[in-house]
Order: structure tokens, then sequence, then C-alpha cells
């Protein structure tokens, strides 16, 4: 039997096989006996749920939001209420990066109780950059109110 070299300069001896377990995809045994699985690989894995072997139940639904101090909810339900009211204007580009920001936000308040204080002050920024859309929102007011309260002044 003549054996052929392959461009990676591994020869084809092994046949099948050793044809699938050189690329890393072939299947090997599992210890014991029983299925066998390939190389399998996860990179960061977040917000998702994973499960292995028989007869899994996965549930992956949003989180119940984490609880938070008074002003931290006074500053969630203002910027809910800015990120609807924006909604209704005129988009722009301070408007839709105020927007962004107020989405992410929300979802770091919702998961930690908190906001960042880089976050609040990116915020009142933001808020400046499109005072001349957000000027005339109560909600808008409301928003800056709030981050004033917590990062002091």
């Amino acid at each position: 039997m003549a054996m052929a070299d392959t461009e990676d300069g591994s020869d084809m001896a092994g046949g099948a096989d050793h044809a699938a377990g050189a690329g890393g995809g072939g299947a090997t045994p599992a210890a014991g006996g029983g299925s066998k699985f390939g190389n399998i690989r996860f990179g960061k894995v977040q917000g998702s749920a994973i499960g292995f072997g028989d007869h899994n139940h996965i549930v992956n639904g949003r989180q119940a939001e984490a609880p938070c101090d008074p002003a931290y909810q006074e500053l969630l339900e203002a910027v809910r209420q800015l990120a609807e009211d924006l909604r209704r204007v005129v988009p722009g580009p301070e408007v839709g990066a105020l927007s962004d920001e107020l989405d992410r936000t929300e979802d770091e308040i919702q998961r930690t109780g908190r906001a960042g204080a880089g976050r609040l002050a990116r915020i009142r920024v933001m808020l400046q950059d499109a005072s001349a859309s957000v000027g005339m929102l109560a909600s808008g007011v409301a928003v800056g109110q709030a981050v004033g309260a917590l990062l002091g002044g």
C-alpha cells in the first residue's frame, strides 16, 4: 500500500481516522466508552445558557432587575422617559449618541443596581451637546438633575 503525503507534510497512512484527527475536528472516544466528541471550544460567553449531556432543560430569560437605591431608581425612571421622548425628536448625531448612552445606562442599572461615575459624566456631557433638542424636554431636565445629584453637583 502506498503512502501519500498531504500538503501539510503529514502522511495519510492512518486512513480516515488519522485524517479526521489531524484536522482537530475528528472524533475521539470519551473516557470510559460512550459517545464520541470532537474538539469543542467556547470563547467568552455572556448572557447565554449552555447545557451539556442528555435531558437538559435550559431557560435563558431576562433576569430580574438588581435592587438599587432610590437615587438610581429615580435616574432609571428618568432615563427611560427621556429615551422614549427622544424617539419623537428629529434624529441627529448628538441625539443618537445620547440615545445609545441612555440604553447602556438603563442596562447597567438593571444589571447592577447602579451606574458608574464615568457613564454619568458622559451623560452629562451628552445632555449639553444635545441641549438644542433635549432642552425643551422635561425628561431631559429630570435626567440632568438625577445625574447631578449622583455626581454631587
